[in-house]
C-alpha cells in the first residue's frame, strides 16, 4: 500500500509537467498555424448599405380634439359613445338647463324693466326741453333730465349684455361635436356632475380621421442630423408580430427635450391606416432609413473592428508592426449623419503575415460599411477574427484550472 502511494506521488508531478508542456506547445503552435485556419476571412463585395435609425413612439391620430364644457351642471343625456362616428355640429351630450333657464328669465325681466325706465326718461327729457324753451324752468333741470336719459340707455345696454350671456350659457348646456370624426374617448357618465369653475373638463375626445395616423418618436441629438422630412420609415407594433407598416418622416420638431442632460428631438412619422389595424396609443418600434448606398464597395464591420494580437517583444504594437490605436476609434462609426471620411485600416493575409491596408469609410449599417477610398478591391479576403488567439486563451484557462 505504501508503495502505491509513493508511485502516485511520483507520477502526478510528471503527468502535470507533461500536460503543461503539451499545452504550451499547442499555444505556441497557434502562431505558426496555417493562415486558412489561423484567421477567419471574409470577402469585400458590392451591395447595398442602408443606414437605419431606430426609435420608439406611440401611434396617435393626426388630429384629435378634446371636447369639454364651459359651464357646470349634471349630464342628463348622452348622444354619443365610444367609437361613435359623428359629424360636425352633431349633438353629443346635454347638461341640466334648469338653472340657466331661470337666469335667462331673470335677465329678460330686468331688460323689460330697463326699457320701461328708458321710456320714462325719454318722456321726461322731452317735457323738460319743452318747458325750458318756454322759459318756465331753468337749463339746469334740462341737463339733469338729459343725464337721466343717458343713464337709462346705458342700463338697457347693460341688461342686454346680461341676457346675451345667459343665452350663451344656456346654449353651452348642449355639447356638440366641433369636427367630424370618431369618438375615441368618453370621460363622463349619465347623471355625472361636471364643474367648470377653474378649468374645462374633457367630456369626449374625437379623432378626425383614423385612416391617417402619426407616430411621435424621440430621436437623440447624435442621430437627429441624419433625419429629414420625406425619409422612408417602417415600423411594427406588438399587436401584429412580424408585420411591418410603411411610414414617412413628416416633421422634425425644433423644440428639444432635455432629461438628465440628454437632449432629444421629437420626430413625427405619418402612416396610412386604411385597414384600421393601428389603434391610438399603440407602441410603435420605428426604423427610419437615414441613408442608402446602392451597389457600393463594402466590407464587413468585423473587418474594421479587428486588431492583430500584440507582439510580446514590443508592447502596444501589433504583429504587423503598426500601433493598434488609430483615428476614428476601434471600429466603424455609428453616426447617423452622411458620409464619413476618417482613415481606418483593415488587414489582409500575405505569405502567412498580416498586412495593414488603409481605407476611407462612408455609410455604415449593422453589418456592412461602405468603402469610399483605399486599396481594398472587390473580392479581397479580409481578416475578421483571430481563431488561434481564441484557442490560446482557452488553453491558458485550462492550464490555470489544472
Amino acid at each position: 500500500m505504501t508503495g502505491k502511494i509513493l508511485r502516485a506521488r511520483i507520477l502526478l508531478p510528471v503527468l502535470a509537467l507533461g500536460v503543461a508542456i503539451a499545452g504550451y506547445a499547442w499555444w505556441k503552435g497557434g502562431d505558426t498555424a496555417d493562415p486558412a485556419t489561423r484567421w477567419r476571412l471574409e470577402a469585400a463585395d458590392r451591395g447595398d448599405v442602408v443606414q437605419v435609425i431606430s426609435a420608439n413612439g406611440n401611434v396617435n391620430p393626426v388630429t384629435s380634439v378634446n371636447v369639454g364644457t364651459q359651464v357646470s351642471g349634471a349630464i342628463i343625456k348622452l348622444h354619443a359613445d365610444f367609437n361613435s362616428e359623428v359629424k360636425e355640429g352633431q349633438l353629443l351630450a346635454e347638461l341640466d338647463p334648469a338653472l340657466f333657464n331661470a337666469a335667462l328669465a331673470q335677465s329678460e325681466a330686468n331688460l323689460n324693466s330697463a326699457r320701461a325706465g328708458l321710456r320714462l326718461a325719454e318722456t321726461k327729457e322731452a317735457r323738460t326741453r319743452s318747458l325750458v324753451g318756454k322759459g318756465f324752468i331753468s337749463q339746469a333741470e334740462l341737463d339733469t333730465a338729459v343725464k337721466e336719459l343717458e343713464a337709462a340707455q346705458a342700463q338697457v345696454e347693460l341688461v342686454k349684455a346680461q341676457v346675451e350671456r345667459d343665452r350663451t350659457n344656456l346654449r353651452y348646456t348642449v355639447i356638440r361635436s366641433p369636427i367630424s370624426g370618431v369618438v375615441v374617448a368618453r370621460n363622463v357618465e349619465l347623471g355625472q356632475t361636471v364643474a367648470a369653475s377653474f378649468n374645462t373638463p374633457t367630456l369626449f375626445q374625437i379623432a378626425r380621421d383614423l385612416a391617417q395616423m402619426q407616430i411621435e418618436t424621440s430621436i437623440a441629438e447624435a442621430d437627429i442630423g441624419g433625419i429629414k422630412s420625406g425619409q422612408a420609415a417602417r415600423f411594427r407594433v406588438d399587436a401584429y408580430p412580424g408585420q411591418f407598416f410603411r411610414g414617412e418622416v413628416k416633421q422634425v420638431r425644433l423644440n428639444p427635450t432635455i432629461q438628465s442632460n440628454v437632449v432629444s428631438y421629437t420626430v413625427i412619422v405619418s402612416a396610412d391606416n386604411a385597414e384600421a389595424k393601428l389603434k391610438p396609443g399603440m407602441t410603435a418600434f420605428v426604423q427610419i432609413t437615414a441613408n442608402r448606398r446602392e451597389g457600393v464597395l463594402r466590407v464587413p464591420n468585423a473587418a474594421l473592428r479587428f486588431r492583430p494580437p500584440a507582439d510580446p517583444a514590443q508592447p502596444g504594437k501589433s504583429a504587423a508592426g503598426a500601433s493598434t490605436k488609430q483615428a476614428g476609434g476601434s471600429g466603424p462609426g455609428k453616426s447617423a449623419g452622411g458620409r464619413r471620411d476618417a482613415a481606418m485600416r483593415v488587414f489582409k493575409v500575405d505569405g502567412g503575415k498580416l498586412v495593414a491596408v488603409p481605407v476611407q469609410v462612408g455609410v455604415s449599417d449593422t453589418t456592412w460599411t461602405e468603402i469610399v477610398g483605399g486599396s481594398v478591391a472587390e473580392g479581397d479576403k479580409l481578416v475578421t477574427r483571430d481563431l488561434a488567439g481564441q484557442g490560446s486563451a482557452q488553453s491558458q484557462m485550462r492550464l490555470r484550472m489544472f
